[in-house]
């Protein structure tokens, strides 16, 4: 469960509701108060650092490029797929001169 938080100059913030157990609530509890900051701080660092190291991983980069690739090949298909119901083709439309007789009538009607 997320909602936003308006904060000057910083962008936007989203709370984030984490259930932990109560040991390590109070783990964090006593980091925070040894450092001097406060609860939600510590979250967001620890969060901030494992994020850096995770982007770091050669598996997780790896693993990214896949995905990017995919939602690549998706995106072109799908590119291609409106091109075609919507976009301009190479050949050029019938114009009603050209078309034949409607269904119903005979020609020259």
């Amino acid at each position: 469960m997320s909602e936003p938080t308006s904060t000057a100059g910083s962008g936007q913030l989203k709370t984030l509701a984490v259930r932990i157990t109560e040991d390590l609530r109070a783990q964090l509890d006593i980091v925070a108060q040894l450092t001097g900051r406060s609860a939600t701080e510590e979250i967001r660092l620890a969060l901030e650092h494992w994020i850096a190291k995770t982007k770091a991983d050669p598996a997780i980069l790896k693993k990214a490029e896949q995905v990017r690739a995919e939602i690549e090949r998706k995106a072109q298909t799908e590119q291609a797929a409106i091109a075609a119901i919507f976009g301009k083709s190479d050949k050029p439309a019938a114009s009603s001169s050209q078309a034949g007789p409607r269904r119903g009538k005979p020609a020259g009607e």
